[in-house]
C-alpha cells in the first residue's frame, strides 16, 4: 500500500499546485482585469477535496477525479486561445490537472474493494 499512499500524496500535491497556480494567475501573474479578478474565485471548489486527499480517502477522490477534469478542460480552451503569459499559466494548469486525475484514478485503482 506504499504505492498507494504515494499516488495519494501525489493527487493531493498537484491539488495544491493547481489551487497556488490559479490564485496567483488570477490576481498576480495574468489577470483579466489589471489589478486582480473575481476569477479567483474559481479556486474555491478545489479546496474542498484538499483535507480528503491528504487522508487518502477514496470518496475523496472520486469526486475530485471529476471535478478536475474541468480546470484540464479550461487549461486547454485557455492554453489554445490565449496569448501572452496567460498560454504557459493555462498549459502548467491542464498538466497539473491531468495529474491530480490520473494519480487520483490510479490510487483509486489500487485501493478497491476488491483489489488483491
Amino acid at each position: 500500500m506504499k504505492e498507494a499512499r504515494g499516488l495519494a500524496f501525489t493527487a493531493a500535491a498537484a491539488l495544491v499546485g493547481l489551487i497556488v497556480l490559479c490564485t496567483a494567475w488570477e490576481l498576480w501573474l495574468a489577470p483579466l482585469r489589471p489589478g486582480g479578478s473575481w476569477a479567483v474565485l474559481k479556486v474555491l471548489p478545489l479546496l474542498a477535496p484538499l483535507r480528503g486527499m491528504i487522508h487518502g480517502r477514496r470518496y475523496t477522490a472520486q469526486w475530485l477525479s471529476m471535478l478536475v477534469l474541468a480546470y484540464f478542460a479550461e487549461g486547454i480552451v485557455r492554453a489554445w486561445s490565449e496569448t501572452g503569459p496567460s498560454r504557459p499559466l493555462a498549459a502548467a494548469e491542464a498538466v497539473l490537472a491531468f495529474v491530480c486525475f490520473a494519480a487520483a484514478v490510479l490510487y483509486l485503482r489500487l485501493t478497491g474493494r476488491s483489489a488483491d
